[in-house]
């Protein structure tokens, strides 16, 4: 009789992998930075006659991307991270260039440094760009002609246009200085307004479920990224968010409208709504406030299958390119780095999106070139196009902002000297093709078993923080602190358990799933969560109005 573990496979999608989406709320913040912190230094390289070190500036604007969604304290430390790792990327490809000129060992290194970066921003949460910016300026530095006595100078260059991307990326927050925590909370409450159309039981319910709960865990994320730093606003919008919380936790006694005019309330720069009958709905947020963050080293551990995966699938494309006489290896380590997500099912979506953004993008390429080479300040211009057409598209979907990116990568090897435009064509369509399909192939052997260890790790933690409610639940007058502690540690556990669901139902070659105890989980633990809100009375809509407002 056979004991092995049965294991599970999944299709590949290709219905909706293409299909556009709403744009983001804030489509307009990256592609509006990118291009202040991209156009001063090129601006000014153009003037002096070296657009040939417009690729060492730019490694620093691109910066100006990250960081978007982030409250203005947390955005200068996040911003500052990113800029120094950007440099330290540069500084370690510039000094392998100019010490080898050995492809081989040129893509091994190239390949180890994907890794490295993809793991840190994945650890560090750092947000989209994510790790693909990072990768593409120290790849394509691997292969730039360089000396050792050059290189302090072409990093100085970077850390220069970074600093001022650091001061385009921080500038709105005169204006606006909560604008982020806002906008996480207004989401937040759009959100939980919807769950609560469907009072729980309706069509769609699971789905609105979901949602809700990732948009309120990402506004607890931004009230807390700013550590135990908090004013009078942040108070504000942390009400707010204990009351989407609750809406998720109890849709049918919630009201849809009252959320849906305070998430109305947020935008722009009037005050913040103040709910009355609040005063206890903080009771443990300044407890978790307080609780230290996991170690870095801890994060690490899980993302090891995703580090394998991005050396050996980058190093493996750019191997293929080589061996097929491709000039610019790079472009097929970066590709195989820009498809890696959560499972291998989303990393087979970005690469569907990735080449076909690519093949339209050499195109656009073929169009714009004949533009761009009539004179250095049209190539500049196209570039500055681009970069802002690349963020404003981006968020539809992943393809469509890559029909931009790669003509603006295109057009950035002509800064140092003008080349022939079928010959690059012809290289990034290649590339692109060996990238994804050695990048894909790579994350299919490799696999992640660590996603349903995961799963069970996450069940045991519903399970224990469902049974610590109930068992205040049915003393006769539970602590109020520690039953809504209880509460918002059954309502993050139940949120962890549906994105680890998420995430390994989308992985191969790993043992059957317990699709029935997740369901059963999640069910008893909203009928708890359910259960503990009713018991805590303060949170009754009956008193939920505004009674006063909170100049931002």
């Amino acid at each position: 009789m056979s004991t092995a573990t049965p294991t599970t496979t999944r299709r590949l999608p290709l219905a909706g992998v293409l299909r556009l989406g709403r744009p983001s709320d804030i489509w307009f913040k990256p592609a509006c930075s990118v291009v202040a912190a991209v156009a001063p230094p090129n601006l000014v390289l153009l003037a002096l006659g070296r657009l040939d070190l417009a690729m060492y500036t730019m490694a620093g604007s691109l910066c100006a991307l990250y960081g978007h969604n982030r409250p203005y304290p947390a955005r200068a430390r996040a911003l500052a991270w990113v800029i120094l790792g950007m440099a330290g990327g540069l500084a370690v490809a510039l000094t392998a260039a100019s010490l080898t000129t050995n492809a081989v060992v040129l893509v091994t290194v190239g390949a180890l440094m994907a890794a490295v970066q993809k793991v840190l921003c994945d650890a560090t949460r750092v947000g989209p760009p994510g790790n693909v910016v990072l990768t593409f300026i120290s790849s394509a530095s691997l292969f730039a002609p360089q000396t050792l006595g050059q290189v302090p100078g072409h990093v100085g260059l970077a850390l220069a246009a970074g600093a001022w991307a650091w001061l385009v990326g921080m500038a709105p927050g005169l204006l606006r200085p909560h604008g982020p925590e806002r906008r996480a909370t207004a989401h937040a409450l759009n959100a939980t307004a919807a769950y609560a159309d469907t009072h729980g039981t309706g069509t769609g319910n699971a789905r609105a479920r979901a949602a809700a709960a990732a948009a309120v865990q990402a506004a607890w994320q931004s009230l807390f990224a700013t550590g135990a730093r908090t004013d009078r606003t942040r108070r504000a919008l942390e009400h707010l968010v204990v009351r989407a919380e609750v809406a998720l936790a109890a849709p049918a006694d919630a009201d849809p409208a009252v959320l849906r005019g305070w998430a109305r309330a947020l935008r722009g720069t009037g005050r913040v709504p103040r709910v009355a009958g609040a005063d206890d709905d903080l009771l443990g947020v300044d407890a978790e406030r307080g609780v230290p963050q996991r170690p870095l080293w801890r994060r690490l551990g899980p993302l090891a299958p995703f580090a394998v995966r991005t050396a050996l699938g980058c190093a493996l494309a750019g191997y293929a390119s080589l061996a097929l006489g491709v000039g610019r290896p790079y472009w097929a380590l970066v590709t195989a780095a820009s498809l890696y997500q959560a499972n291998v099912t989303l990393t087979w979506s970005r690469g569907v999106q990735r080449v076909v953004g690519n093949l339209l993008g050499v195109l656009v390429f073929a169009a714009v070139v004949p533009l761009a080479h009539l004179h250095p300040a049209a190539l500049v211009l196209c570039c500055l196009a681009f970069n802002f057409g690349a963020e404003a598209l981006i968020g539809r979907n992943y393809w469509l902002g890559s029909v931009c990116v790669t003509p603006m990568a295109l057009l950035v090897t002509e800064f140092a000297r003008t080349q022939d435009a079928g010959q690059l064509i012809t290289e990034r369509v290649v590339d692109t093709l060996v990238g994804a399909l050695v990048g894909f192939a790579t994350a299919v052997v490799v696999t992640n078993r660590r996603a349903g260890d995961r799963i069970e790790h996450a069940l045991t933690g519903v399970e224990r923080a469902r049974e610590q409610a109930a068992h205040l639940l049915a003393g006769p007058q539970p602590a109020p602190r520690a039953l809504e502690a209880a509460r918002r540690t059954l309502s993050a556990a139940l949120a962890d358990l549906r994105a680890t669901s998420d995430a390994a139902s989308g992985e191969w070659w790993q043992r059957a799933l317990p699709q029935e105890r997740v369901v059963l989980a999640e069910q008893s633990g909203h009928r708890t969560l359910a259960a503990t809100v009713r018991r805590q009375g303060a949170h009754s809509w009956d008193g939920a109005r505004t009674t006063e407002d909170v100049r931002p």
